[in-house]
């Protein structure tokens, strides 16, 4: 399990890096908010770590969306919901009626399209910074290791994914793709099939209209990552239906080839960016951050050195 986030840039103190950025020019850019992952919550050191970093290179004030009870809450309540608490806060925040930046990392990533795709009367996301996300679904419910509620966690799984009382109670369960139970994942999973217009009888023109508004979709994967599985996956590719072996590049999946959600729009207009990182699943240095995510979250990105 490794949404728990221990990145080796953490091994700069904070304060060090206030002092090393207090001379980089405020922007006018928008303000950025950040969703984060499975396991995790606003004040931890992983979603600090991203906040602090962002703004201070920045300049830009940005804001950790917390969502009911943090970790715990990440677990156990319905993806549904968790973008329903999202919307509602984001329709709250005066400083987001010009439209914001929108950064997710892992599971917060399927937050987010929700929040893009979903919410009404929500001020307009310009660009979605993912990264780490499992945006195709990962293969299996990841391991919970940690958080005294594990053991329920292992006894919903046990139920069998696609089951509604653990659809209801387990988040991931929402965009759990189980390659060689397609039928199942298309009559059981309730997220995942549902932003994806996966399923004829449901599609939504709408979803499609607001995703393929995005003015840049920055697909961050991590080259190791042993939590999104596939890896893959952070850049909308997945197993081959049918086939737990078979991995397909995005481009290559149905939901690309007949362009259900726009990501295929979007891609063909140039505003989709794929990115590999080396290492290991949210572990990202300060100069990554710089060069990968910064030049989309400020008009034009400040100069950085680090000594």
């Amino acid at each position: 399990m490794a949404y728990h986030f221990s990145p080796l840039s953490l091994s700069v103190p904070i304060m060090l890096l206030v002092v090393m950025f207090t001379s980089i020019p405020l922007s006018h850019s928008i303000p950025f908010v950040i969703l984060h992952g499975l396991g995790m919550q606003c004040n931890d050191q992983g979603s600090i770590f991203y906040q602090s970093s962002l703004s201070m290179l920045t300049g830009i004030k940005g804001t950790c969306v917390e969502i009911g009870n943090g970790a715990y809450d990440s677990w156990t309540m319905p993806l549904e919901q968790q973008v329903h608490i999202a919307c509602e806060k984001l329709r709250m925040m005066p400083e987001l009626q010009q439209g914001y930046n929108l950064v997710g990392l892992s599971q917060g990533n399927v937050v987010a399209r929700g929040v893009i795709e979903l919410c009404d009367d929500v001020p307009p996301v310009k660009n979605f910074i993912s990264i780490g996300g499992p945006n195709a679904g990962v293969s299996a419910v990841p391991a919970c290791i940690t958080g005294p509620w594990c053991a329920a966690i292992g006894f919903y799984n046990g139920m069998g994914v696609y089951n509604d009382y653990v659809q209801a109670r387990l988040a991931p369960s929402g965009y759990t793709r189980i390659p060689n139970d397609i039928p199942g994942y298309l009559r059981g999973c309730r997220f995942l099939p549902k932003i994806n217009n996966e399923i004829p009888s449901a599609n939504n023109a709408i979803q499609k209209q607001r995703f393929t508004s995005l003015q840049n979709l920055v697909l961050i994967m991590f080259e190791s990552d042993g939590v999104v599985n596939p890896p893959l996956s952070s850049w909308f590719g997945f197993y081959q239906d049918g086939d737990s072996s078979t991995i397909l590049p995005p481009q290559q999946t149905r939901w690309y080839k007949e362009d259900l959600f726009g990501l295929r729009t979007l891609d063909e207009a140039g505003k989709v960016k794929f990115i590999k990182v080396p290492g290991v699943h949210l572990v990202i240095t300060i100069p990554q951050l710089q060069q990968l995510v910064v030049p989309y979250l400020v008009d034009s990105a400040p100069g950085f050195f680090l000594p």
